[in-house]
């Protein structure tokens, strides 16, 4: 494809505006639009899903997330994506298949030079790039030539041992990497790929709608709240016919797209710290009953960052006196950067969250408006104080009760 073929590129790129990309990764090519902050480490990982590509010190020190590019090793963390639109990229996964390994990861494993595998991805690129460029190295050399990937075990002299037996038995060359195919790219990486470059044809104002399917496994946290609103459930239930107010009660959210069938497009923003997340999504109602009191969604969002979550909500309501008493319990799962956040932190981000739209929802009960603006997610701060305070209050009880 030529140059005048691609997507104009614009001459500035805010933060969370998205930049088309193409790149071959392993053999394959992949199409991402991409936010122009977003490192190739990142895009290799979070969007394409080769997590064998490692991040350590991610300023260019440690070498575990060293790659091939056009040939050449390089830290993929130290790359913006956007730079590399055109460029050949081989990684970790690329070297060699489980059916047939590539030289050098047979002589790592032969030397017991794996220790935790932590760096081995780094060292193993590294190696290749050194025995391919310079294959008649002295042996004395290479402790000097690898020093730019780091061992967190102690494992140098079994590392260094391993790179000159594969030096030795390829005399005649080091093969080239073998798994560089359609099958190279793991994951979810073939149907990202895919769903990357179906939305750049259809343009950033114009999504790809997917259906919302329910998670499977494990939640990475199980959210179980419910606080009591001054309105009455028939109030309730009046915000929660109309979708179009009840997602204006959502801290962050916007309702952007009626799909039909139960189906809705929407985006939401939350901040936690320095860390900052813009998803875009659906989410899907599978059950609506006034009668019984109970509505379940399914919902799952990705952020332009990797990040990806998913979440099966219920929430119930029941008359108590002159007000209602709203229930919310919810499996949440996360992927990404997001899901760094750790299940405590998690679960008190969601708590939190609940809190602001249950209170909202009083709002709009009582007004037949949605809350005046956006409903903001809560701050750092708050949610720090909101949790110390929580996590204070069984200490206080315990030293009353003695």
């Amino acid at each position: 494809m030529t140059t005048s073929e691609r997507t104009p590129r614009p001459v500035r790129a805010e933060a969370g505006d998205l930049v088309e990309v193409r790149l071959t990764v392993n053999g394959t090519p992949a199409t991402l639009r991409l936010p122009a902050r977003v490192t190739l480490s990142d895009a290799l990982r979070d969007h394409l899903g080769l997590t064998g590509t490692h991040v350590g010190c991610e300023h260019g020190v440690c070498g575990m997330c060293t790659v091939l590019v056009d040939g050449q090793a390089a830290r993929a963390c130290l790359l913006f994506a956007v730079q590399l639109d055109g460029a050949d990229i081989v990684t970790v996964e690329g070297l060699g298949r489980p059916d047939r390994l590539h030289p050098l990861q047979e002589a790592f494993g032969r030397n017991h030079a794996l220790q935790c595998g932590f760096c081995t991805p780094g060292f193993l690129l590294s190696a290749y790039d050194l025995l391919a460029t310079t294959p008649e190295v002295p042996t004395e050399e290479l402790p000097q030539e690898l020093s730019g990937v780091l061992c967190r075990c102690t494992g140098y002299r079994n590392i260094i041992a391993a790179v000159r037996e594969a030096r030795e038995e390829s005399a005649d060359g080091l093969p080239a990497p073998a798994n560089c195919g359609s099958r190279a790219l793991v994951g979810r990486a073939a149907g990202q790929a895919g769903h990357d470059a179906q939305q750049a044809a259809a343009g950033p104002e114009k999504p790809v709608a997917v259906d919302v399917v329910p998670p499977r496994g494990e939640p990475t946290v199980t959210v179980c709240v419910s606080t009591e609103v001054a309105v009455g459930s028939g109030q309730v239930w009046d915000v929660f016919d109309d979708i179009h107010l009840l997602a204006r009660c959502l801290p962050g959210a916007e309702l952007t797209e009626d799909l039909g069938g139960g189906l809705y497009a929407g985006r939401a923003k939350m901040a936690v710290g320095p860390v900052k997340l813009a998803f875009t999504g659906a989410a899907r109602i599978l059950e609506h009953d006034r009668a019984s009191g109970r509505l379940r969604v399914l919902a799952q969002g990705r952020d332009t960052g990797g990040a990806q979550t998913q979440a099966d909500i219920e929430l119930r309501t029941e008359a108590v006196g002159q007000g209602t008493v709203l229930r919310a319990d919810a499996k949440v799962y996360l992927t990404g950067r997001i899901a760094q956040f750790g299940r405590a932190l998690a679960g008190d981000i969601s708590r939190r969250m609940f809190e602001q739209f249950a209170a909202s929802v009083g709002e709009a009960a009582t007004s037949g408006r949605a809350p005046e603006g956006p409903v903001k997610p809560p701050g750092a701060i708050r949610l720090m104080l909101g949790t110390l305070l929580e996590r204070l209050r069984p200490a206080r009880r315990s030293r009353g009760a003695r």
